[in-house]
C-alpha cells in the first residue's frame, strides 16, 4: 500500500466510530472472529483498547493484523484502524 492510499484510508477513518473494544480478555477467539466478519463486510474498521487490557493499541493492532492478514492504517492513543480488501464476490 502506498503512502497516498494509506492517507486516503486515514481520512475516511476519521469519522468512523470504534466498533470493537479490547478489554481484559485481550484478543479472544470471539473478538477475532467478529473483527474478521466486520473486515469482510466493511474493509475499514476502528477499534479501541480499554485500560483494562494488558495490550497497548499498537500491540493489539499488530497482532490482529497478523492473524487476519489486514493492514494497520493508523494507531493513535488507545484507538487503531485496520484495513483489509474485500474479497471479490462471485
Amino acid at each position: 500500500m502506498t503512502g497516498k492510499e494509506r492517507a486516503e484510508w486515514r481520512k475516511q477513518a476519521n469519522t468512523l466510530p470504534a466498533i470493537f473494544q479490547i478489554g481484559k480478555d485481550n484478543l479472544s477467539d470471539a473478538l477475532i472472529e467478529g473483527v474478521d466478519a466486520a473486515l469482510k463486510k466493511r474493509e475499514l474498521i476502528k477499534l479501541s483498547v480499554l485500560e483494562t487490557s494488558d495490550l497497548s493499541a499498537r500491540e493489539a493492532a499488530g497482532l490482529l493484523a497478523e492473524k487476519l492478514q489486514a493492514e494497520v492504517i493508523q494507531c493513535i492513543g488507545r484507538k487503531f484502524v485496520l484495513y483489509r480488501e474485500k474479497p471479490d464476490e462471485e
